[in-house]
């Protein structure tokens, strides 16, 4: 469907794994009356109205808020293409008690500020999770050109306008598994957000990588990015950061 841009760079090491506004409602004031009684009673109606159509109208809102959810977070974790239960190894990272990629781990504190939608690229490939074996796997993926065939799908893109993608870096570019990913959906006309962990890399060239697999998109330069021994301690980070871009 695409180019697939492939990027090649000498070995580094490769990244472990990744108001309400209330309905303002006006409520029309009963006729007004020259008898004490009678305006009484029809302040008291009025207000009581009021309240309730405002409690509904706030309600409603709010409801309508939580269904509105335009940002995806797509993320890629070999942990969940592993064909195992992920376990303790030196490319998974303990999270709130859970064993899980570093980008998973990405993935998810900005799901709790974002509240957005979270999707896990799967693949067919089964990736070996110790390190020196995983860091080959990848190596070979990319010499190769070889795109995984993906087995999770997004049924709903058109309900999505920012997609955030995360991923560890491997070898100085995205996983083969991202690249499957863009080459699978036309995303023109939303905002792309590259996100990222890393051994020292930080995002390199994926801002410009994206830019040539999806040409009509809008790539935000400055995704977030931490190194993937200290994803853990990022929330704080991932928070301020996610406020920047108005991502909630």
């Amino acid at each position: 469907m695409k180019h697939t841009i492939k990027i090649m760079i000498p070995f580094l090491m490769i990244a472990v794994l990744l108001t309400g506004c209330g309905s303002q409602v006006t409520t029309g004031s009963k006729a007004e009356t020259t008898q004490a009684t009678k305006t009484e009673t029809t302040t008291a109606v009025s207000e009581q109205e009021k309240e309730s159509v405002q409690s509904w109208a706030t309600g409603l809102d709010l409801q309508n808020r939580e269904q509105k959810n335009d940002i995806l977070i797509a993320y890629f974790t070999p942990a969940e293409n592993s064909g195992v239960d992920a376990i303790s190894s030196a490319t998974l990272t303990t999270w709130n008690g859970e064993n899980m990629g570093a980008a998973e781990v990405l993935a998810n504190m900005i799901h709790n500020h974002t509240r957005s939608d979270l999707f896990s690229i799967r693949t067919e490939v089964d990736y070996p999770l110790e390190y020196n074996d995983l860091a080959d796997y990848a190596k070979d993926e990319q010499d190769n050109d070889v795109l995984p065939a993906l087995t999770s799908h997004i049924e709903n893109l058109d309900q999505y306008s920012t997609i955030i993608v995360v991923f560890p870096d491997w070898w100085y570019t995205m996983p083969q598994a991202v690249y499957s990913f863009f080459n699978e959906y036309d995303l023109a006309g939303k905002t792309i957000i590259p996100c990222s962990t890393h051994a020292g890399s930080y995002l390199t060239g994926s801002p410009a990588t994206i830019r040539e697999l999806e040409p009509d998109v809008k790539v935000i330069d400055d995704g977030f990015t931490v190194a993937a021994n200290r994803v853990t301690t990022a929330e704080d980070d991932v928070t301020a950061w996610a406020e920047k871009h108005e991502l909630n």
